[in-house]
Parts: C-alpha cells; structure tokens; sequence
C-alpha cells in the first residue's frame, strides 16, 4: 500500500521558514518522480514543484521560484520541500504527490495521482 506522510507544516511569519518532509512507502521510491502540490482555501490545487527520481529535473512554479527549494533523500525515503520568504499567499495544505508509473516525469498537475493527507502551512503575522 503506497503511503505519503507530511509533515513540518505550521503557523509562521511573513518572511520565515519552513522545511516540510514526506516520508514515502509501500513503492520504489527512487524510481518516482515525486511532486509538491498545494491546495489554499477556496482556491484549486496547485503544483509547486517537482524532482526527477535521481534528483535532477526538477520544476518550481513561478509563484514560488527562488524561495523554494526542492530535495530529496532516496536512502532515506524522504521528500523535502525547504519554504523560505514565506509569503501569505503561501498559505494552503501541502501535499506529496506521485505520478501512477515509475520513471515518468509529470509535466502537469494531473499527472500526479496519488498523494498524502498534506501538512497546512499558515502565513500570518
């Protein structure tokens, strides 16, 4: 059974950080590109960012590129999304996310059909 746990969300300033992780099992984990996907109130889903299995290729969308920064740890499982000028547009439930085939390389929001229970991230003075 594949399970994507999150984690690292919570309540932080405008201008602060945060790292949130994704503990993956119950698949290959370093054959998976793997996603970051968020979700504000009200508003559809988004993709943030994407790493190809062996950490290369990655994508980041412009509303967050060059204060996101995408990892991984293959040894260990773990998907990391590192959250930085945090914004209060960054607000939203964040998910981990997976295309359904290994070795694909999603280039659109669809193309991630599973993820996780998500961690929320709240922006707020």
């Amino acid at each position: 059974e594949v399970q994507l746990v999150e984690s690292g969300g919570g309540l932080v300033q405008p201008g602060g950080s945060l790292r949130l992780s994704c503990v993956a099992s119950g698949f290959a984990f370093d054959t998976y590109a793997m996603s970051w996907v968020r979700q504000a109130p009200g508003k559809e889903f988004e993709w943030v960012s994407r790493i190809g299995p062996g950490g290369f290729g990655t994508y980041y969308a412009d509303s967050v590129k060059g204060r996101v920064t995408i990892s991984r740890d293959n040894a260990k499982n773990t998907l990391y999304l590192q959250l930085n000028s945090l914004q209060t547009e960054d607000s939203a439930m964040y998910y981990c996310a997976k295309p359904s085939s290994p070795w694909f390389i999603p280039t659109a929001l669809s193309e991630n059909s599973e993820r996780g229970q998500g961690t929320r991230v709240t922006v707020s003075s």
